[in-house]
């Protein structure tokens, strides 16, 4: 593929430190593809609030990822900033705020995630309302779903058109959705919409088990990396730490040891964009070298580590594999 400007530049100045990881990174995960590889992508922090959806939805077109884990929080944001973008407010003095400006900002129904407010009744109610549909649907007809299989239900229903505020291009849930992407969502019930739901079961609206759970995510990811592991294998790009990464990675040392599958292949490509250190103990700084000991990566498995914003390193990587 010939490569456009953005990537260029990368190529060009990026030569030295977390500048030439990112390169390094990026050409690591084009060779796993070019020989056939696959790739799950791990979101934890806001990034769909950070509009990762302008190069993740075209990655997912182009088939560079072929499963996601996020959390329940990137899940739901994306749709959220795909329905409500105009009424988002930006704060770029949020490192001045007094505690009366966040209490005001609480009063006039605004959540903040840094520099983003994000509001409440254009962005969590208007999905209240037509998730309850999708629940309520699936509730009288006894069946049962993943969290993520909630939201394609919603998005394909086409009942969101209508709120669009964005290119819906921009969108990596729609782009997800309409190629029926797998996606692993650990922790669900951390988030807006899963806080909802728990909400409804409080009431007596709706059953808990009509949300199938963590372990039933990780059953059907053992599922999934069993028929996807063969050949190149399935690389592990994750952006930030968290539940998100921690959660699917497990999948290898699961089947291998609690399994016994002696010949279960490792994670073939492993790359972590984060700014998380070890100083503390913390797994979701951990080199990538400490996965070796718990059987998640082999000695020989390409292994990258950029220790940068993942705001601004994950859309250059994204734009270098697509070619901009």
């Amino acid at each position: 593929m010939s490569k456009g400007p953005i990537s260029q530049f990368i190529q060009e100045h990026y030569l030295h430190f977390n500048s030439a990881a990112l390169v390094d990174a990026a050409k690591g995960y084009e060779t796993h593809l070019l020989e056939g590889g696959k790739m799950m992508i791990t979101l934890a922090g806001a990034m769909s609030t950070a509009e990762l959806g302008k190069s993740l939805a075209e990655m997912i077109r182009q088939d560079k990822v072929q499963i996601i884990s996020c959390t329940g929080a990137n899940l739901e944001e994306d749709i959220m900033n795909l329905v409500a973008h105009s009424h988002y407010k930006r704060v770029p003095n949020y490192r001045d705020l007094s505690p009366q400006d966040e209490w005001d900002l609480l009063e006039n129904h605004y959540n903040r995630v840094t520099d983003t407010c994000i509001p409440e009744e254009e962005a969590f109610r208007r999905l209240q309302k037509h998730l309850f549909k999708v629940w309520d649907d699936a509730d009288k007809a006894g069946e049962r779903y993943f969290p993520h299989e909630f939201m394609y239900k919603m998005l394909l229903s086409k009942e969101l058109e209508q709120y669009y505020e964005i290119d819906p291009k921009n969108s990596w849930m729609l782009a997800a959705a309409e190629k029926n992407l797998p996606i692993i969502v650990p922790g669900w019930e951390d988030s807006t919409m899963g806080n909802i739901f728990a909400s409804y079961c409080l009431k007596g609206t709706f059953k808990p088990t009509m949300t199938k759970t963590g372990i039933e995510y990780m059953m059907w990811l053992s599922d999934w990396y069993i028929k996807n592991s063969e050949g190149k294998g399935v690389g592990f790009f994750q952006v930030g730490g968290g539940i998100a990464g921690d959660f699917p990675i497990c999948v290898v040392p699961m089947l291998y040891q609690d399994m016994e599958m002696e010949n279960i292949p490792f994670w073939s490509y492993f790359c972590q964009v984060s700014d998380s250190t070890t100083s503390y103990g913390s797994y979701s700084g951990a080199v990538p070298n400490e996965k070796i000991t718990w059987g998640k990566l082999d000695i020989n498995t390409p292994k990258f580590i950029v220790e940068s914003d993942a705001t601004i390193v994950v859309p250059l990587i994204f734009a270098y594999l697509l070619g901009w």
